[in-house]
């Protein structure tokens, strides 16, 4: 499974985005997707996740401003950014887990850059 993130890019504080995760196979069978981001010198932290039933979660700090959704006719996941603010800035990468008979089954992205300059 490979996923391809894009739509990164440098936006003022205040601006939106739209990051697009594309899917290398059908995402209706990933149990759970997810939008992590790392700052420099930070560790990797969860934004927002999506399930198969497409219940939601947040990180405190985006709620409100941040909306995740998917389409499966595109096998593609999005993540909608709305009133940046400078600490939004770094690497966004997506994120794919399967529940399976076997286990667990984890696929990334390689990660898009977004800086907000104040």
């Amino acid at each position: 499974v490979q996923l391809q993130a894009s739509g990164g890019g440098v936006v003022q504080a205040g601006g939106s985005l739209r990051l697009s995760c594309e899917v290398s196979e059908s995402i209706a069978t990933i149990n759970v997707m997810g939008w992590y981001r790392q700052a420099p010198g930070q560790q990797r932290e969860l934004v927002a996740r999506i399930s198969s039933s497409r219940t939601t979660n947040y990180a405190d700090s985006v709620k409100g401003r941040f909306t995740i959704s998917k389409d499966h006719t595109k096998n593609t996941m999005y993540l909608r950014m709305n009133l940046l603010k400078p600490e939004d800035t770094g690497v966004y990468y997506c994120n794919a887990y399967y529940v399976t008979a076997l286990g667990q089954k984890e696929f990334w992205g390689q990660g898009t850059l977004v800086t907000v300059s104040s």
